[in-house]
C-alpha cells in the first residue's frame, strides 16, 4: 500500500493539533456519539426483534430515533475522521480498524436493504409483528453494531 496519502494527511496541521492536543477530547466526544447511535439503533432493532415496545407502531418509534441516530452518526464521522487523520499510517495497517470499518459497511448495506426493500411493506405490520425480513434485518444490525464497537475498542489496544 502507498503510504504517502495517509502520511501527508497525517502531517497536516490539523491532523497534528489533534495528535498532541485534542485527542482524549475528540475521542470521548467520539465515544458519546458512538453511544447514542448504538443505544437509538439497539431500539429499533430490539422493536423489530419483538422484544420491546410491542404497543409501539415501528413507524412511530423509528420516527423519534432517527434523528437521533443521524445527528449522532454524523458527529463520530467528524470526530473517527479526526482520530484517524492524527494517526492514519497506523490505522491503516491495523487489523482491528479495517474489520471495524469492514462491518460499518456491511451494517450500511443492511441499513438500506431494510430502508429501501423491507420497510416499503411497513403498513402491513406496523403496529404488529414484524416480518422475518425485517427481524434478521434487526438481527444482523444488533450484530453488525456489537462487532464494531468490539473492534473499535480492539483498535486501541493493537
Amino acid at each position: 500500500m502507498d503510504m504517502q496519502f495517509f502520511e501527508w494527511l497525517q502531517n497536516t496541521a490539523l491532523a497534528t493539533t489533534v495528535s498532541e492536543d485534542w485527542f482524549p477530547w475528540v475521542e470521548s466526544a467520539h465515544v458519546l456519539f458512538m453511544a447514542i447511535v448504538a443505544g437509538t439503533i439497539l431500539i429499533v432493532d430490539t422493536r423489530l426483534l419483538g422484544l420491546t415496545s410491542p404497543n409501539l407502531r415501528f413507524s412511530y418509534l423509528a420516527e423519534r430515533m432517527l434523528p437521533w441516530t443521524w445527528g449522532a452518526f454524523i458527529g463520530s464521522v467528524i470526530t473517527g475522521f479526526l482520530m484517524f487523520a492524527a494517526g492514519a499510517t497506523h490505522y491503516v495497517q491495523n487489523t482491528p480498524f479495517l474489520v471495524k470499518m469492514a462491518l460499518l459497511v456491511l451494517a450500511g448495506i443492511n441499513m438500506m436493504y431494510f430502508q429501501f426493500v423491507t420497510f416499503r411493506t411497513v403498513g402491513r405490520w406496523d403496529a404488529g409483528r414484524p416480518p422475518t425480513s425485517a427481524r434478521m434485518s434487526g438481527l444482523f444490525s444488533v450484530l453488525l453494531w456489537t462487532g464494531v464497537i468490539g473492534f473499535a475498542r480492539w483498535t486501541g489496544f493493537v
